[in-house]
C-alpha cells in the first residue's frame, strides 16, 4: 500500500508538469539572459558597429548575425585603430554616442575604457576566455589574437638554422637580413615586462648594431620576405600561415619566449542606443559559433575551446605573453626609448 501511493504521488507530480513543460519550450531552448537580449533587439531593431577588422573579416561576421538574428539591421564602421579611436573620441566629446559596439586593439581599446567610453558588460560567453584575453573589469573581450614572431624565408633559411628565440637575431649571420616594423613599440612594451629593464636595452642595443631593414606594416614585411629582399623578420604567425596555404616560402617560430600577443578586444559603449542588440552581437561573436568564423578568417580565436587555424599556434604549447595595459597611456615614452635606441 505504501509503494502505491509513493508511485501515485510521482505520478501525480509528473502529470501537473507535463502542461509546463509543454507549454514552455523556450524556456529551456533558449537561456533567459539570451531571450532577453531578443525581447529588446526587436524592439531595437539596429547595431552600429565601429571596428578595426578588415571588411573581408567584419562583413561575414554581421553577415552570419544578421542570418540568425533577421530582425535587426546593422551599420559598419570599419578604420584604422587610430581613426576609430579618434572618431570615437570626437563623436561623444560633442555628445554623439553613435556606436554600439566597439573592436579594437588592446592598447587603443584601454584607451577607450580609461576615457569612460565603453561600459563594462561581461558576457556569458567570457567564462572560456583565459584572463590574459579579456579585461579584469569587464570592459571588454578578446575576439582574435596576433602572434608577434619571427618568420623567416624557407629558400634562404633552413629549419636548422633558423633562429629559435628572439636572442638568437644577435648572431652576425643575420647582420643586414633582418625586417622590423619601425613602430614596433608594442614589442619593445612586451619584452621589458617579461625581462625587466636591463636585459630588454642590453637586448635592443644589440639588435641596433644588425643593420635592420626597417620598414611600415607588419603584412607588407611578409610579402617582402617571401619575395627575398630579407631573410628573416618580426611577423604576424596568421599572416605566415596564411601565406604558406597559398604557397609562399615562408615559416614561424613558435619556441619564442615570450611570444607577444596583441589581442583585439570588443566592448560595449558606455551610452549605447541599441543596448540589448549590442550585447546579443557581442555574446554571438564570443560564442563558439562566432569564433569558428573567426578562425575561418585564418584568424587565431581567442576563446580556448576553439582550435586555431594551425595547431602550431595552440596556447597551452606556446610562451604568450600579452601587450601591457599601460601601452596606450605610456606609448610615447615607450616610443621614444624605442626610437633612441634604434636611431630612428
Amino acid at each position: 500500500m505504501k509503494h502505491y501511493r509513493t508511485k501515485r504521488i510521482s505520478l501525480t507530480i509528473f502529470f501537473s508538469l507535463v502542461p509546463w513543460l509543454i507549454g514552455a519550450p523556450c524556456a529551456w531552448g533558449q537561456p533567459g539572459h539570451t531571450a532577453k537580449l531578443i525581447e529588446g533587439a526587436k524592439k531595437e531593431g539596429k547595431l552600429v558597429w565601429y571596428t578595426t577588422m578588415g571588411v573581408s573579416d567584419s562583413k561575414p561576421m554581421l553577415d552570419a548575425f544578421k542570418k540568425k538574428y533577421p530582425f535587426v539591421k546593422t551599420e559598419l564602421f570599419r578604420a584604422g585603430g587610430d581613426r576609430t579611436t579618434n572618431r570615437i573620441l570626437t563623436e561623444t566629446r560633442a555628445g554623439r554616442w553613435q556606436f554600439d559596439v566597439v573592436s579594437n586593439g588592446g592598447i587603443r581599446i584601454n584607451v577607450l575604457v580609461q576615457h569612460g567610453r565603453i561600459s563594462p558588460y561581461v558576457s556569458p560567453e567570457a567564462k572560456a576566455y583565459t584572463q590574459e584575453f579579456k579585461d579584469p573589469a569587464g570592459h571588454w573581450t578578446g575576439i582574435y589574437n596576433n602572434y608577434y614572431v619571427i618568420g623567416y624565408n624557407t629558400e634562404q633559411v633552413s629549419k636548422a638554422e633558423a633562429p629559435k628565440l628572439w636572442e638568437d637575431l644577435l648572431d652576425p649571420r643575420w647582420r643586414g637580413k633582418i625586417s622590423i616594423d619601425q613602430h614596433e613599440f608594442p614589442w619593445y612594451a612586451t619584452l621589458l615586462a617579461a625581462w625587466g629593464k636591463e636585459k630588454t636595452q642590453r637586448y635592443m642595443r644589440g639588435l641596433a648594431k644588425q643593420q635592420i631593414h626597417w620598414r611600415r606594416g607588419h603584412t607588407l614585411i611578409a610579402q617582402l620576405m617571401a619575395a627575398g629582399e630579407f631573410s628573416v623578420a618580426i611577423v604576424y604567425a596568421h599572416r605566415i600561415e596564411d601565406m604558406k596555404k597559398k604557397g609562399a616560402p615562408v615559416e614561424w617560430i613558435n619556441t619564442l619566449d615570450p611570444i607577444v600577443v596583441s589581442v583585439l578586444g570588443i566592448g560595449l559603449s558606455a551610452r549605447p542606443k541599441n543596448p540589448n542588440t549590442a550585447k546579443l552581437f557581442i555574446d554571438f561573436v564570443l560564442s563558439k559559433e562566432g569564433q569558428e568564423i573567426i578562425r575561418s578568417f585564418n584568424r587565431i580565436p581567442a576563446r580556448a575551446d576553439v582550435e586555431p587555424p594551425s595547431p602550431k599556434m595552440d596556447q597551452a604549447m606556446l610562451k604568450l605573453r600579452t601587450i601591457p595595459n599601460d601601452v596606450g597611456t605610456r606609448y610615447n615614452e615607450y616610443s621614444r626609448e624605442f626610437r633612441r635606441t634604434f636611431g630612428l
